[in-house]
């Protein structure tokens, strides 16, 4: 069970309460519902409640721990129902009740949702140390339940409370734990983290962002049954606004606020709308319906005298005392707010109450102890890095100093106000501020500034005064006064019924139109037919009534229709063919005049002679398949129902037709593809069968031909030999020379032949044969430094270096071995061909992981690079640039081999000339099984 749920997810809840399930699980779920509708239809969660609590009465065995934990949980409504009704003795009640039984239960959401309403029990009661102790212990029980969204909501609620004594201090504390790129993805933990956010900007004088943040919080609120937030939220938009003279846009919020409080009446909810509307009004000159709202707030309030709101009204009643003069009562109504506020420990207010009793003390000529108000005011301000009420301040104090004869100070502070205002984003400076000023310079003498000044003012005046705003408000105010005196009429029912209904149908719409989107991205994505097929079929059923459907494709003679995919009642039929002539088949007709048709067969008096052992349809549409101006085929739904198909369901055929066509197209032309590729890749493997197969016997003839040459002369010298012997004429310097000349031959004969057998080798190992390779798992590191190790010293006498930097702990479930062989092909490719002619190379290996499941390997040198018309074929079996200087044109092929075959890898290489040469390569922590079947490279023939 959530804190709050999403309206979709309440609304669909409602609809299943009628169903039939076990006696326990249906109590279950009206209790669950009664407590999403808490705030939502208070009095349907309270009919729901008293249900399931006479179901519970009626059952007189011993409670179990589930009936225990749903009259817990009753009990909770019944307190939160207290608590909005403003009745907080028996709300507290409810409330302790239900956390007994939680406690003992050892239910820790329980327990932390019955703190959650102790919060705000105790904070309409203003005990605010109450409050906050109650609120940690919520937090602890989230914790100890795991549950994040709880969480998430109540430390923001936290942290929103720490913002109203310190913005400073709470952002320290709370600025890591909630960031703005991260939005908790539930409505219910969005609204409270927003409107802590809001509430941080508003006191920091961030009016605009404070103003994004309220309009998120609200919509949240909204989605997720926060009636109470939602409300309040759209107070302080109307506030937010009111202070940046935005006065048109202040009442729309209020309005939207009063609208969602009137019907419920609560006090926590009406009075804060009927206290900032009065304030607005106050502003704009309306007083006696300023007094009249601000009066009615005062009432509504008086259960909740010790609330932040009830100081609120207090704050609102002394700016229209001292609007009408009597300064005598706006002096005691300020004094009594800073009271409270420091009671609560709510900063931001006693900042308001300090500068209030500073300008009725300055009107009623006690200067000194105006100046001393004003003076904590501007402290707690510029501590609390409230801007706003700064500028406020320091307007004060210009006004103190003029009473004095100090013009010169009081300039100066008007300056200052003026250099604050100006640092806050959005706000429109106040003309009367820049009037001042004007005054100012002109009484020193600085005419130019003065008139710069005047000009701005009167600008930001008419800004601020404009008539819409004033025509708004009087609008408002008989709106707020028909409602206090007039029930809602029959004719306001029906017209709200048409509105749900309207309401209804467009939002129908609107999710009719999302979820055919969604379809159309899933049947177009699709590259095969027969997936195109069971897709456009699941939804086609989904969305429309249909026993059965059909899918018929143009033959390519353009002489047919075949169908393709023919479904009825879950069955799939046998293909069937009509040819583009048949004068009876519907989808010919389709096909011929391309345009959709729709077949009501109970409107027709001769009825159809229907295949035998199919369903009688009683409607049919039928719509073309086409692609601009081509006609793939042809798709229709059938249905036993007559007249299944308006113009709504005719207009969703049409567009699930559209995206049929497009993926049928597209498979087509995949397959095309698929097949040309396919072409392509055999004539590739041929080509380099045959430049592999070229590549061998040049490479062989070599070292083969000196030894045929070699033995054919050894065999000669022996024919001589012999025959000397044989009369008799050998000496023993012919003999020495038959020796030596034979060692000689043999060594040639051995070394080629050697030569010849190290290539066939090489060349088997381009095939990798993995069947003898030893897998296992192995350290990176540890296994690059030990192949390393093994190269190091050649390295060294070459005069070259080596280096390494890898992640440590990336283990590989692969093959050490292909992999050393890898990095000895790499390290001795450089050596060959990168240092040519110059000693002082460096070489360098790297590696780190890129994901989870992935790393990759870079192996750089800083020699003379390859040639950009060599690049493309470093890979290649046999390509050297040092044929005959000891580069076979293997090394490569068969590390690029063992890397994509057995691997499952990637390899590839970079390189500028002068700059050096770069290989990477990209390897799964876990190599591919069953690859032995996967190898396209050619083995010789044992």
């Amino acid at each position: 069970m959530q804190l709050f749920e999403r309206n979709v997810e309440v609304d669909r809840l409602l609809s299943t309460l009628d169903d039939a399930c076990p006696l326990e699980e249906a109590l279950q779920n009206q209790c669950t519902v009664a407590w999403y509708l808490r705030q939502r239809d208070n009095a349907h969660a309270n009919q729901l409640a008293q249900c399931v609590r006479q179901a519970l009465a009626a059952q007189h065995a011993i409670p179990s721990p589930a009936a225990q934990r749903l009259e817990a949980r009753l009990s909770l409504i019944d307190a939160e129902t207290a608590w909005l009704m403003s009745d907080l003795e028996r709300a507290l009640q409810m409330a302790q009740t239900a956390l007994q039984v939680f406690k003992i239960l050892q239910d820790s959401i329980g327990c932390s949702d019955t703190q959650g309403i102790l919060t705000s029990i105790h904070s309409s009661a203003g005990n605010l140390s109450l409050r906050d102790e109650c609120l940690a212990a919520a937090v602890h029980s989230a914790q100890q339940s795991g549950d994040a969204q709880r969480l998430d909501f109540l430390e923001a609620t936290q942290a929103r409370y720490a913002t109203l004594r310190d913005v400073h201090l709470s952002h320290a504390l709370w600025g890591a734990r909630f960031s703005e790129g991260e939005e908790p993805v539930h409505p219910c933990a969005a609204t409270s983290v927003h409107s802590y956010f809001a509430t941080r900007d508003y006191n920091s004088g961030n009016f605009a962002g404070a103003l994004q943040h309220f309009d998120r919080a609200f919509a949240a609120a909204m989605a997720s049954g926060q009636v109470v937030t939602a409300v309040v939220v759209a107070v302080n938009t109307g506030s937010a606004y009111g202070v940046l003279n935005d006065h048109e846009a202040a009442l729309e919020w209020l309005q939207r606020g009063l609208d969602l409080a009137r019907p419920n009446g609560w006090a926590i909810t009406l009075g804060p709308c009927l206290r900032q509307m009065g304030e607005i009004l106050r502003v704009m000159g309306r007083l006696d319906a300023a007094q009249s709202l601000l009066d009615e707030a005062m009432q509504v309030y008086t259960p909740l005298r010790h609330s932040r709101n009830f100081s609120s009204v207090l704050s609102g009643l002394g700016d229209l005392a001292q609007t009408r003069g009597d300064y005598q009562r706006a002096l005691a109504l300020f004094r009594e707010q800073v009271e409270r506020a420091q009671h609560m420990a709510q900063t931001d207010q006693a900042i308001e109450g300090h500068i209030g009793i500073a300008s009725a003390l300055l009107q009623l000529g006690d200067v000194a102890e105006a100046e001393r108000e004003v003076q904590a005011a501007l402290q707690l301000a510029q501590n609390q890095g409230a801007a706003v009420l700064e500028v406020s301040c320091l307007r004060l104090m210009a006004r103190i100093d003029t009473s004095h004869g100090k013009r010169a100070l009081a300039l100066e502070r008007l300056e200052q106000a003026l250099v604050a205002a100006r640092q806050i984003d959005g706000y429109l400076i106040p003309g009367d501020l820049l009037f001042l000023l004007a005054e100012e310079y002109s009484q020193q003498g600085r005419h130019a500034e003065a008139y710069r000044m005047a000009v701005q003012a009167s600008e930001a005046r008419e800004r601020v005064s404009s008539q819409e705003a004033s025509n708004r408000a009087t609008a408002m105010q008989v709106r707020l006064d028909t409602e206090r005196s007039h029930a809602q009429t029959e004719h306001h029912r029906r017209q709200a019924e048409a509105e749900a209904r309207r309401a209804e149908l467009l939002q129908q719409s609107s999710d009719t139109l999302e979820r055919l989107g969604t379809i159309g991205q899933e049947i177009t994505s699709q590259l095969d037919k027969e997936n195109v097929f069971a897709a456009i079929e699941r939804h086609v059923h989904g969305l429309l009534d249909t026993t059965s459907f059909s899918i018929y494709m143009m033959d390519a003679d353009g002489q047919g229709l075949t169908s393709v995919y023919d479904i009825e009642e879950g069955v799939r039929l046998p293909s069937d063919r009509v040819h583009i002539s048949d004068t009876q088949s519907y989808s010919v007709r389709c096909v011929r005049e391309r345009r959709e048709l729709l077949v009501d067969f109970a409107d027709m008096v001769t009825k159809p002679n229907y295949v035998p052992g199919t369903l009688a349809t009683m409607s049919a549409l039928f719509a073309p398949l086409a692609i601009t101006d081509r006609v793939l085929g042809v798709m229709t739904i059938q249905s036993t129902r007559a007249h299944a198909y308006a113009e709504n369901e005719r207009l969703i055929f049409r567009t699930l037709c559209a995206y049929t066509a497009i993926a049928l197209d597209n498979a087509v032309a995949y397959s095309h593809l698929r097949d040309a590729k396919n072409q392509l890749v055999v004539q590739e493997k041929l080509a380099a069968l045959g430049s592999l197969v070229a590549g061998v016997a040049h490479e062989l003839n070599t070292p083969i031909g000196n030894s045929l040459l070699t033995a054919s002369t050894l065999q000669e010298n022996t024919a001589v030999l012999e025959a000397a012997a044989a009369g008799g004429t050998m000496r023993r310097s012919a003999l020495a020379d038959y020796i030596a000349s034979t060692q000689e031959g043999l060594e040639l004969v051995i070394r080629g032949l050697h030569s010849a057998g190290e290539l066939v080798q090489s060349f088997k190992q381009v095939a990798v044969d993995r069947a003898t390779e030893q897998r296992r798992s192995f350290d990176l590191l540890r296994t690059s430094q030990e192949v390393v190790a093994t190269l190091q010293r050649g390295v060294q006498r070459a005069g070259h270096k080596l280096t390494m930097d890898m992640e440590p702990d990336i283990l590989l479930d692969s093959y050490p071995g292909p992999y050393g062989q890898v990095l000895t092909n790499l390290i001795n490719n450089a050596l060959l061909h990168a240092f040519e002619g110059r000693q002082g190379g460096t070489m360098h290996l790297h590696a780190q992981r890129l994901r989870p499941s992935q790393v990759e390997i870079r192996f750089t040198d800083d020699g003379v690079g390859i040639a950009p018309e060599n690049l493309s074929r470093v890979f290649d079996p046999f390509f050297t640039t040092k044929l005959g200087k000891g580069g076979s044109g293997l090394g490569m092929s068969i590390s690029y081999n063992i890397v994509t075959s057995l691997f499952g890898g990637e390899m590839a290489v970079s390189s500028v000339l002068g700059q050096g040469s770069c290989f990477t390569l990209r390897l799964p922590l876990e190599a591919p099984l069953n690859t032995v079947d996967t190898l396209h490279a050619p083995e010789l023939e044992r």
